[in-house]
């Protein structure tokens, strides 16, 4: 139901230079490298970096040859890991490597058409924002996107490309009604002054990208807390792909499901379905049947058809859930097929996701984030 009276509620994200974010990069750069050149090859690759060390490790099924340790070298330099100083860089820094092909047990499920696994995934849409999603993480994003930014740009150019930031909302009566606290942390050489710092972070970063009209007096902001963020990436914290699922979805406002996207072909319903269920979700928002909507797909492993669906509208639903869930059959394609031929995904589209969140984007690769289904909705909804 909607949650009544005031109460604040946090997100975070983090910089494309994050130890887990280069991992979650590295593996959709691999995946990509195998669809440009095989668009049915099936992958499920994870990648762990350390001090001077990025090893890649799982299951590829190609008829193609990809050029491993030279994808992983090109996504570490892309990402800004560009001089040994920073104590990760994409010259000196070891690369093993670990694949294997794909298990023929799984295969068999695969093969005629069924789900790559089993599990339940999670798609989430609300009118908070323009795109659709919680507010606090996508301030969050737009956060560490601008910091991303100035850094690539040069404007503040004593920035590396670690960082992290965290946006707390107050809400009134399920309604966001102002940016309660900001923390923005930013990974920088040893010369530049903590004073500089701040201010250069206020200004062009923080003032920029969170809207006036949200803050107020009493709106806290911690930037570099601890004083000190000279050490980052993989030198100062180990990074493994998967480990920033909350960061890729929706910020812990709603539930997660059962897997992480990176380094999955969409034959892996942990992250084609994950995209189905946001394209379902925003669509009915979209139409209108509900303020917000958390949408279910369940699977079983070699099974095309979701086990069960179901959709959550937390007592906003303008017609009868049951009702949604018939506009979710009838509409939508749920199958492993259906959903890639739907959604177009098949293409070396995922290292752009891999960074600044899955959903709520608007660049042409991200067709979960099309609202084309909205008059069908609104149509079968009259008759239902």
């Amino acid at each position: 139901m909607i949650r009544k009276g005031r109460f604040v509620f946090t997100s975070e994200s983090v910089t494309e230079g994050h130890p887990d974010k280069i991992a979650d990069q590295i593996s959709d750069s691999i995946l990509d490298a195998v669809l440009e050149q095989d668009p049915i090859g099936r992958i499920a690759v994870e990648t762990l970096v350390t001090t001077g060390l990025a090893f890649i490790a799982g299951e590829i099924s190609t008829t193609c040859y990809v050029d491993f340790p030279k994808v992983v070298r090109e996504t570490i330099k892309q990402v800004g890991y560009t001089r040994a100083k920073y104590g990760f860089d994409y010259e000196t820094c070891s690369v093993i490597s670990s694949i294997q092909e794909q298990s023929p047990d799984i295969a068999l499920g695969v093969d005629k058409g069924g789900a790559g696994d089993q599990g339940m995934m999670i798609g989430y849409a609300c009118t908070e924002t323009e795109e659709l999603m919680p507010m606090p993480i996508m301030l969050a994003h737009k956060l560490v996107k601008k910091l991303s930014e100035v850094r690539r740009m040069g404007v503040l150019e004593y920035l590396r490309p670690d960082g992290k930031s965290q946006v707390t909302i107050e809400y009134e009566d399920s309604k966001p009604i102002k940016v309660d606290a900001v923390v923005l942390s930013a990974q920088h050489s040893p010369t530049i002054d903590y004073k500089i710092l701040q201010e250069d972070l206020m200004e062009k970063v923080i003032m920029t990208t969170i809207p006036a009209h949200l803050m107020d007096k009493n709106t806290k902001i911690f930037i570099n807390p601890t004083g000190r963020f000279e050490q980052g990436g993989p030198k100062a914290d180990t990074g493994v792909t998967g480990r920033k699922i909350i960061v890729d979805t929706y910020g812990g406002k709603c539930a997660h499901g059962g897997g992480c996207f990176s380094g999955k072909d969409p034959t892996k319903v942990d992250r084609s379905a994950s995209y189905m269920a946001r394209y379902i979700a925003k669509n009915i928002v979209a139409a209108g049947l509900a303020d917000q909507v958390e949408v279910q797909l369940a699977y079983a492993i070699g099974v095309a058809d979701p086990v069960s669906i179901s959709a959550n509208t937390f007592g906003t639903a303008k017609i009868p859930e049951s009702s949604i869930v018939k506009i979710i059959q009838e509409i939508f394609p749920l199958t492993p097929k259906g959903i890639i031929e739907c959604l177009n995904l098949r293409r070396p589209i995922y290292a752009k996701t891999a960074a600044f969140g899955h959903f709520g984007r608007t660049e042409p690769e991200f067709t979960w984030e099309n609202l084309d289904k909205v008059d069908d909705i609104k149509n079968m909804s009259k008759s239902l």
